[in-house]
């Protein structure tokens, strides 16, 4: 007498084990949720039995379980409609589709279940997962649950599946083919049968182990059983049976009242599989919610598969570099740090946008730690802060193995073929395809230059309109009648609470409230929005708009910037997420108003059309270093008059990817003075992160030039101070070092100096710069190589950086936001750049004045001024003291929120050299190789 595999009991031990476990998940991981989303489509009885059975038994054990009904009438694109949206939700981990569908219109089933992303593909049915499976690659693929279930009974008997023989009775997709599979793979020697298999009960009376699928009531007997074997029935059946209430009763492909008496172990119907079905869709859903949990939170490294480097000397250009690097598909490196498919939109196949969802899929994730690249005073030797965060980060990643993103700004094209050239590292620690680093990317300069240029049109519009219409003709075309109805729109209900006007009918206007309403009535001296280019023209520096016949006595002169110097781009790099850009682009100012009112793009009703046009700009850049780790390239804001750094989202983002134990390295512009200031008091203000390290970059020539080393021409060769030793102009240069480590440890950050070494470098030339930067407070002064070697050249200074990292940190803002603007600049002038004061002229006084009025003196303050020195003067090298530092005029990017003093005269629009490097640039037109980037 067989004993009886009681599915009940079992799947019910199942449930009562998953329960305790997500009890445990929900403590070990504050915010973790399993979700389970059914999606059926008609309305079959027998469907909703089984449907609500799951519903239940979710519920039981704590699943967040969601329930899609879609109507019989739908059509395969709107299911596969649904089944999309919930593989993009990041709170549902598990998807199945109620089979069969239940459609008036022809439906493929096969196409529906396989749009269910493999990870998410509880029922197992998805080829990936069966293909896995087929191969015996259990622990990477989602078993079916029916064969699953019952697997865990046979295996609850304790007889040993290894050596034994099985048959499979059926071959369906759902049961008997992975049911085989699953056998095979524990080792049993299987045959599978079905209704054409010759001489049926032969072959069935030779298994140990007979499982029965083929959907015939009691078609197997107990003659045709093997004495002692175990029978699993997956069958269910229903017989007309008049005893019964129902008026039937139900039975499996086994009869069971004979195959009891020859069996050792069988299953009942019902109360055998029916039950484990459930238990292991279950099962399945929490572990793949554990799974994604895990993964999501950097519990593990990643599986990153690094890129060798050939290493050749002398080190080649960085084109041919870059060009002889095979880079890997990006959606293959978004795999292997752990995004979703459904984050990641391609660009073409080696770079994609990262959505912001994963913002919110991770955000109960510890972040990782933060390091921010800067370097000493700028010099035309050049220092290597870019080169020196890709190498860094492909140390950490590649070398020593540690979850670590690069986050680097987009460069603009004015310099890429102007005279600066790209900026995506150099040597062996670059970012590739260093191609499409350096020109459009993924377009979001573009998306910049279109919204700059909209609000600037939309300036001279308005005044025009204002100046050649009655207030009645504004009001009935600023609110058309449409349909018989006039009505505001939402951006101008906006406009009119901010200028105190309650009334929502237009009708009820007054006249003098319409002239409020319409008339924005520009200073036109008082304009500070121009419009850009992201090429390097100086002739666009200054024009004269408005010379049009239509546009007679409207001319007024204006100017181009740089379109990497527009409020947009600052506005970018500093927001938070799709509503915060939203508010910030609408509050731009853009100019005031005659009677000294801030005119803002929501006055020009344009908030929202400028942010259609950047939702996609929003979303960071997934590229690659040369070792194939992974980098975001987003935002690149004018270093000069913005803040200069990559975007917080990217960082963000990146903080979150890495994982507690990971690293973001996040490179500031220019020296620390300028981008590693900006970076703690405005990004990190906005941000609301908090650095771990500091790396500070210098090189020996460079100090050598702070230490009054002669002049270097372009084109000529360098004079022998900067290829010979020479420590007394060292010692000298160091003198800016020490400044700039005295600067990062005013905000409390532990620094680290990466001495960028040359071939002409001598040891004590290296030596004495270690020595003097340890002495002068920095945590650790490192040579590295990563220019010749990539991230093997950098392994020490990233084993320094880890180590600095878990220094404690005192990290604190230079000044407080609620000091004068005055306050607020003579402290950053005096601390940062060793000013003895500064001394506002009377245009900046009246402007700063009328900030105040505004309501604006509480921003942080974004210095405009040289990069080339710590003073105002270019030409002072080193560590100047005794000058007075000279506010020519405050302009301010309310959107961007800060204040921006300008100190000298400030160029945001650079000018084309006598031989730029577009001399340089070509394409082979046989194999659209591009030569000549730099």
């Amino acid at each position: 007498m067989a004993q009886i595999l009681d599915g009940k009991a079992t799947s019910s031990d199942i449930r009562n084990k998953l329960k305790v476990e997500v009890q445990e998940l929900k403590a070990k991981y504050p915010g973790f949720t399993a979700g389970l989303a059914i999606v059926q489509v008609g309305d079959r009885s027998d469907s909703n039995v089984y449907i609500k059975q799951k519903l239940k038994a979710s519920t039981e054990i704590g699943v967040d379980a969601q329930y899609v009904k879609l109507p019989q009438s739908s059509t395969q694109a709107e299911i596969l409609k649904a089944v999309e949206r919930l593989n993009n939700d990041p709170l549902v981990h598990g998807i199945i589709v109620q089979l069969p569908l239940e459609t008036d219109t022809e439906v493929d089933s096969h196409l529906v279940t396989n749009a269910i992303l493999p990870e998410k593909d509880v029922d197992g049915l998805h080829q990936s997962n069966a293909g896995r499976l087929s191969r015996g690659d259990l622990d990477n693929c989602i078993l079916p649950c029916t064969p699953r279930g019952c697997l865990e009974l046979i295996l609850r008997t304790g007889v040993e599946i290894k050596g034994k023989k099985a048959v499979v009775l059926g071959r369906s997709k759902i049961v008997g083919a992975p049911m085989s599979d699953l056998l095979t793979w524990n080792h049993a020697t299987v045959t599978v049968c079905h209704s054409r298999t010759a001489d049926l009960k032969a072959e069935v009376s030779q298994a140990d182990i007979l499982v029965v699928g083929i959907g015939k009531p009691q078609m197997v007997k107990g003659d045709w059983i093997k004495p002692g074997a175990i029978v699993v029935d997956c069958g269910i059946n229903s017989l007309p049976d008049s005893t019964k209430k129902a008026g039937y009763r139900l039975v499996g492909d086994v009869d069971f009242a004979s195959a009891k008496e020859v069996a050792s172990w069988i299953t009942p119907v019902p109360g055998g599989v029916g039950p484990m079905t459930v238990a292991m869709l279950l099962k399945n859903t929490v572990d793949q919610s554990r799974k994604a949990t895990e993964a999501a939170g950097g519990v593990d490294e990643w599986k990153l598969n690094p890129l060798p480097l050939e290493l050749n000397t002398p080190v080649p250009s960085d084109i041919d570099i870059a060009q002889s690097q095979t880079p890997k598909d990006i959606d293959i490196l978004a795999r292997e740090v752990r995004l979703l498919p459904a984050e990641v939109d391609l660009y073409g196949k080696k770079k994609a946008k990262v959505s912001l969802q994963v913002l919110q899929r991770l955000g109960s994730q510890k972040d990782g730690r933060y390091v921010v690249v800067t370097g000493i005073t700028p010099t035309p030797l050049g220092e290597g802060k870019s080169t020196t965060t890709i190498g860094l980060a492909q140390a950490l990643g590649a070398q020593l193995k540690k979850n670590c993103f690069a986050c680097v700004r987009q460069p603009s094209q004015g310099p890429t073929f102007g005279i600066k050239g790209g900026a995506a590292g150099g040597g062996y620690s670059q970012v590739i395809p260093m191609e499409e680093f350096n020109l459009h990317l993924t377009g979001d300069i573009h998306a910049i230059t279109a919204a700059n240029n909209l609000v600037a049109a939309a300036i001279d519009a308005r005044i025009f309109h204002e100046a050649t219409q009655s207030d009645e003709a504004l009001f009935k075309r600023l609110v058309p009648t449409a349909k018989g109805k006039q009505e505001f729109c939402k951006i101008q209900l906006g406009r009119l609470k901010r200028l105190g006007i309650t009334k929502t009918d237009p009708k009820e206007l007054t006249p003098e409230e319409v002239m409020q309403f319409v008339r924005l009535d520009f200073d036109k001296d008082t304009i500070t929005w121009q419009r850009v280019l992201d090429t390097n023209d100086r002739f666009l520096r200054k024009i004269t708009i408005g010379q049009g016949p239509q546009e007679k006595n409207m001319t007024r002169e204006t100017q181009f910037d740089i379109t990497v110097a527009s409020e947009i781009m600052a506005i970018l790099a500093l927001t938070s997420d799709l509503r915060d850009m939203r508010e910030r682009l609408g509050k731009m100012v853009v100019a005031s108003s005659k009677a000294g009112h801030p005119i803002t793009a929501d006055d020009l009703g344009m908030g929202g059309a400028l942010t259609v046009l950047m939702k996609d700009a929003i979303r960071p850049n997934l590229m690659q270093t040369l070792e194939g780790t992974p980098v975001f390239v987003h935002a690149g804001p004018f270093a000069n008059i913005a803040h200069g750094n990559s975007s917080i989202l990217a960082d963000k983002l990146a903080l979150k990817i890495v994982g507690e134990k990971g690293f973001v390295v996040t490179e500031a512009g220019f020296g620390a003075d300028i981008g590693m200031e900006k970076f703690f008091n405005i990004k990190c203000r906005y941000s609301g992160l908090v650095p771990n390290a500091v790396v500070l970059v210098a090189t020996i020539r460079a100090l050598k030039m702070h230490g009054g080393g002669p002049t270097v021409t372009a084109g000529v060769p360098l004079p022998k101070e900067y290829t010979e030793e020479n420590l007394d102009l060292i010692e000298k240069g160091c003198s800016n070092l020490i400044k700039q480590i005295e600067n990062a440890n005013f905000f409390g950050i532990p620094v680290v100096v990466a001495v960028n070494s040359f071939a002409t470098d001598t040891k004590a030339e290296v030596e004495l710069v270690q020595k003097i930067s340890r002495e002068k407070g920095a945590f650790d002064a490192v040579i590295c190589t990563h220019w010749a070697q990539g991230g093997l050249g950098a392994t020490d200074l990233a084993t320094a950086v880890e180590k600095a990292t878990e220094q404690p940190s005192n990290f604190q803002f230079l000044y407080d936001l609620k000091l004068s603007i005055e306050e607020k600049i003579e402290t950053i002038a005096k601390k940062i750049y060793g000013a003895d004061g500064i001394q506002l002229e009377p245009l900046a006084k009246e402007q700063v004045e009328r900030y105040k009025r505004q309501g604006f003196n509480d921003l942080p303050i974004c210095m405009a001024k040289t990069h080339l020195s710590l003073s105002h003067k270019p030409e002072l090298k080193g560590a100047p003291k005794g000058f007075v530092l000279p506010i020519r005029e405050v302009r301010a990017s309310i959107g961007a929120g800060f204040i921006y003093p300008l100190i000298g005269t400030m160029s945001t629009m650079p000018g084309l050299p006598t031989r730029p490097c577009f001399y340089d640039i070509d394409i082979n037109p046989d194999t659209e190789e591009i030569v000549g980037l730099s």
